[in-house]
């Protein structure tokens, strides 16, 4: 439970990053690795290894250090090979957190120097992860809008009350379970005839539904149980690269 913000923030950022990638498409043989790590990536040619995002505590001329939701303190490394990136904010009046698919919408980052990331930004960082001190050799930072990490928070407090997201492991007559990497956790969701089910744009039902599909599902707690409203079948992860339903564009 306790690795729901970084693990929203990096779905949030590898979106963003997957369209700075696609901007500025590196040439073949330049040494960039896909990236892996917790359910969603940062997008192909984004460096490899985990990803940790947090709250900027710290400003040095080769590292930052963050804080965490948890409380942990990490420290990012950066030099002249790592991108940094600056999430562009929402465009004004857009109060969506996420579109029908679970994509959310952004524009691509811009580049920006690694001095205007300040004390008090949210940032997170791709790279080699060394969990046993708390460091990440930064292949690429991003610094996050306010707002959004704003939207962050408020999915953290939503997750499990009125949206799931992970891969199905067991499906038993209307119930549902899946395993998120979200919080790492098994859950279930319980369709009824409301009950929506999409895979691409096409309409498809609860008996479509098989173990392994990742899925998207938004309802609400009711009686103790979590009925669905709708349910996106999504592609599973490319490289490392964050899941998004079957067929539709990548929201580069």
């Amino acid at each position: 439970m306790k690795k729901r913000l970084g693990t929203i923030a990096i779905l949030m950022v590898g979106m963003a990053a997957a369209a700075w990638a696609q901007q500025s498409a590196p040439q073949a043989g330049d040494g960039q690795r896909s990236g892996r790590g917790w359910g969603g990536g940062m997008g192909r040619g984004m460096g490899s290894g985990m990803r940790i995002g947090g709250t900027v505590t710290e400003v040095a001329s080769d590292h930052y250090t963050i804080k965490n939701e948890q409380g942990e303190t990490w420290t990012v490394h950066y030099s002249a090979n790592t991108r940094v990136m600056k999430q562009p904010p929402r465009p004004q009046g857009d109060n969506s957190t996420a579109d029908g698919q679970g994509q959310f919408r952004m524009g691509p980052p811009e580049q920006i120097k690694a001095s205007d990331i300040k004390v008090g930004d949210v940032i997170a960082a791709g790279g080699e992860v060394d969990e046993a001190n708390k460091s990440v050799g930064a292949m690429f930072v991003m610094q996050l809008d306010p707002e959004t990490a704003k939207r962050m928070r408020e999915m953290q407090a939503n997750f499990g009350k009125t949206w799931l997201m992970g891969r199905v492991t067991a499906v038993n007559e209307t119930t549902v379970t899946l395993h998120s990497g979200i919080d790492n956790a098994d859950h279930s969701f319980t369709a009824d005839e409301n009950t929506t089910f999409r895979r691409r744009r096409d309409p498809i039902t609860l008996g479509d539904i098989q173990v392994g599909d990742n899925v998207r599902v938004e309802g609400a707690m009711k009686d103790g149980k979590f009925i669905a409203t709708s349910v996106g079948v999504m592609m599973p992860p490319m490289q490392g690269g964050p899941a998004r339903p079957r067929g539709d564009v990548p929201p580069q």
